[in-house]
């Protein structure tokens, strides 16, 4: 059976730091635990092979796919800091 405390949800996002066009290939190449390389390199290879399919999935992909979220968390309203 498949334990799902064991492998928690990971959630695809794009990079913000490996980033040429959108970060889509860099977040992807996160969530697969492979080179962004690869991931740019596939994209161009499916574009080759199945245009005009890769290029408008890659556009859609780059509209839905959320950013990375920030490491820093600002305060909000109700947190107490102590000075």
């Amino acid at each position: 059976m498949f334990d799902h405390q064991q492998y928690p949800a990971r959630r695809l996002f794009r990079s913000r730091t490996d980033r040429h066009l959108t970060g889509l290939s860099g977040g992807l190449a996160h969530h697969l635990n492979v080179d962004p390389t690869l991931v740019r390199i596939g994209w161009v290879v499916a574009t080759a092979l199945t245009f005009p399919v890769a290029p408008l999935a890659y556009v859609v992909a780059a509209l839905v796919v959320p950013n990375e979220p920030t490491e820093h968390t600002s305060p909000v309203a109700g947190d107490t800091f102590a000075i």
